[in-house]
């Protein structure tokens, strides 16, 4: 059994306590959610803003979610809280669910990148809550990895990523939805869908009785994880369909050149063909729930290329075909193209 890294804390009583005194003090705390580990500090503290900010290597104009006890504490956050906040909050919070709403004017411009609006949530993990219970105000906490770089589902991959940068991480297990909040705008006059999740566009829609607009194209990044590229592993990662698998598969030259991993979806593959072989599941909360842990796995193979099968478009893989979109960069046919 592996001993556990000195700054992997249990989550008990003692250290939730002292957790939220390091917090206190500026300093930064990895805390589990239901979507992915969060690099913490007090959200209303500038200069703990910035060890965020310095840690993650992650550019000062990208605002960070805060995180809060419950929805009534919206008001310390929040002005102008239109109805519809209130309706999506009694319906999802504690949940994976983010607004993005017009900020007090005490709120640090640091925590917000610059903008006049804050994006808030309730998570959903017993870690979480009982830290802000214990802190006492609202924790901004971004995934806790280095920018763009995969989100962390593990303790230890917090540790692996950030190492003694983070002064402690608490370790809930393993996150039990896997992939980053849906984040919803609700700062102008229509609601936004900013970045797909597990909650989705139809569900908030139902919610809502209104359509949710899309993010426009080339629109000013004011949510997280908007950018082109994000949630990527080191290693080189490709999109294939099942055909351009299959073509690969009967391609000795490219397989020779390359030490290859393959992100399967939900089909056994001919290990003897690859380096490495990763069967994901083919149902989107399970699938979604190991995406990053196995695209972690591949990254640490020393491979040359990850292969990532493409999942079915349809609205229901939204959220899973948008974090393989930006961790693979290009399709396997555009990457053969350029390297003729």
């Amino acid at each position: 059994m592996n001993e556990m890294k000195p700054n992997i804390k249990i989550p008990s009583e003692t250290n939730i306590q002292l957790a939220a005194e390091l917090l206190r003090q500026g300093k930064l705390v990895a805390i589990p959610t239901e979507t992915v580990y969060g690099l913490g500090a007090d959200a209303k503290n500038p200069e703990a803003i910035k060890r965020i900010f310095a840690a993650k290597d992650r550019p000062a104009d990208h605002p960070l979610i805060v995180h809060i006890p419950d929805k009534a504490a919206l008001t310390d956050w929040v002005i102008d809280i239109p109805e519809v906040a209130w309706k999506l909050a009694e319906h999802y919070w504690p949940g994976p669910l983010t607004l993005v709403l017009k900020k007090h004017s005490d709120v640090p411009m640091e925590v917000t990148g610059g903008q006049n609006t804050v994006a808030l949530r309730v998570p959903n993990h017993p870690v979480a809550l009982s830290l802000l219970k214990a802190f006492g105000g609202g924790i901004a906490a971004p995934s806790a990895n280095r920018f763009c770089r995969i989100s962390p589902t593990q303790a230890s991959h917090v540790e692996e990523e950030l190492g003694d940068k983070v002064d402690m991480i608490l370790d809930g297990g393993a996150c039990q939805v896997g992939l980053e909040s849906t984040i919803v705008d609700l700062s102008g006059d229509q609601p936004r869908l900013l970045r797909p999740g597990q909650i989705s566009k139809a569900e908030i829609e139902s919610v809502l009785q209104q359509p949710l607009l899309l993010p426009e194209a080339y629109e000013k990044i004011h949510a997280p994880g908007m950018m082109e590229v994000h949630y990527a592993p080191i290693t080189k990662t490709l999109l294939c369909t099942q055909d351009q698998l299959r073509g690969i598969f009967q391609d000795d030259t490219f397989k020779h050149q390359n030490k290859i991993g393959i992100l399967s979806f939900g089909r056994e593959i001919n290990s003897g063909s690859f380096d490495k072989i990763i069967v994901m599941p083919v149902t989107v909360n399970d699938y979604g729930q190991l995406l990053y842990s196995k695209l972690r796995e591949l990254d640490n193979a020393e491979l040359d290329l990850i292969l990532a099968e493409q999942p079915p478009q349809t609205s229901e893989w939204l959220p899973i075909n948008d974090r393989l979109k930006k961790a693979a960069k290009q399709w396997v046919e555009d990457f053969q193209s350029k390297s003729v």
